[in-house]
């Protein structure tokens, strides 16, 4: 009977502390989760308002690759007179200096030729193969007048006010001071942005050119997933304008997903996949596709969120 009598105590005690516990903690989870979604919904009570000098839902993947033949200056062209708010591109160094607009530093897959560009001088460079598959979408080609890889400072000077975000693959210092001293000497700074999935690449481009407004890498996407869903993410200082994550494929291989997260300030989201469905802080889900092989991109997004200017 004594030992039964101390079991029965002992259930009692831990129910009791157990209760005291909850009648703390459900408050305290409670006051916690609506401060949380208070302060997403408005975040310029914690965090200074962003100031970008532009709002693009209309990007140009390799100047619209399905259209003309990437990266060309013929495709960019095309992007822009169809009224594109950014163009996208990826860069490269050649042996004598000059930075070239391709997405791969093997020119294999684009020209049929199997060097690096980092192996060539400028003028050595293949052309473009005459029909080109877009990379998302398999047996369909793209094709154009202009087989000639692009150099970064002719799009420059060709676009001089027209927004340009810059991937950089490899480690490569040389070819980030190139683009960084490209960007001053044609005053583009408020308008090209960093753009790299790994954090030692854009540890050095921050370090070169810090004024640039720069995107996310894969590892600072996945942290900020974790803010958001720990409830964390109203109270944390964000320094990156962009966001440009990958996800699986889930429809076909035409169609991209540009993302507009509200968060403390716009940030702007390019994610190659099919489709996604995602809430901004104006606390609207807002799907905005892009397909792979036009330059158009449809936005709800856009047009209500809160930090439009």
């Amino acid at each position: 009977m004594w030992h039964w009598e101390c079991m029965r105590q002992r259930e009692r005690r831990r129910d009791t502390v157990m209760a005291s516990c909850l009648y703390y903690l459900i408050p305290a989870l409670g006051g916690y989760s609506v401060a949380s979604y208070f302060f997403l919904k408005n975040p310029h009570l914690l965090h200074a308002r962003k100031h970008s000098a532009f709002h693009a839902t209309h990007i140009s993947h390799r100047g619209g690759c399905g259209e003309k033949l990437e990266s060309t200056m013929e495709a960019f062209t095309h992007a822009v007179e169809l009224g594109t708010h950014m163009l996208e591109l990826d860069c490269h160094l050649t042996r004598d200096g000059q930075v070239v607009v391709s997405h791969d530093e093997n020119l294999l897959r684009q020209t049929g030729s199997d060097v690096n560009i980092s192996s060539l001088n400028y003028e050595e460079l293949p052309l473009y193969k005459e029909r080109l598959e877009v990379t998302f979408n398999t047996g369909h080609f793209s094709s154009g007048a202009d087989r000639k890889l692009a150099l970064l400072e002719d799009l420059f000077r060709k676009f001089p006010k027209m927004p340009v975000n810059i991937e950089l693959k490899e480690r490569n210092p040389a070819l980030i001071d190139k683009v960084s001293e490209l960007v001053k000497r044609y005053d583009r700074e408020h308008l090209t942005v960093w753009a790299t999935t790994s954090s030692s690449i854009m540890k050095i481009c921050r370090s070169t050119n810090a004024s640039m407004p720069y995107m996310f890498t894969v590892s600072r996407a996945l942290w900020l997933l974790l803010l958001f869903y720990s409830g964390l993410l109203p109270f944390l200082p964000l320094g990156e304008n962009f966001l440009q994550f990958y996800l699986p494929r889930v429809i076909n291989r035409c169609v991209r997903v540009c993302v507009c997260v509200c968060v403390r300030a716009r940030v702007c989201v390019r994610v190659r996949v099919c489709v996604c469905v995602y809430v901004c802080a104006c606390a609207r889900v807002c799907v905005c596709v892009m397909n792979e092989e036009r330059t158009s991109c449809f936005s709800n997004c856009h047009a209500s969120s809160p930090w439009r200017s």
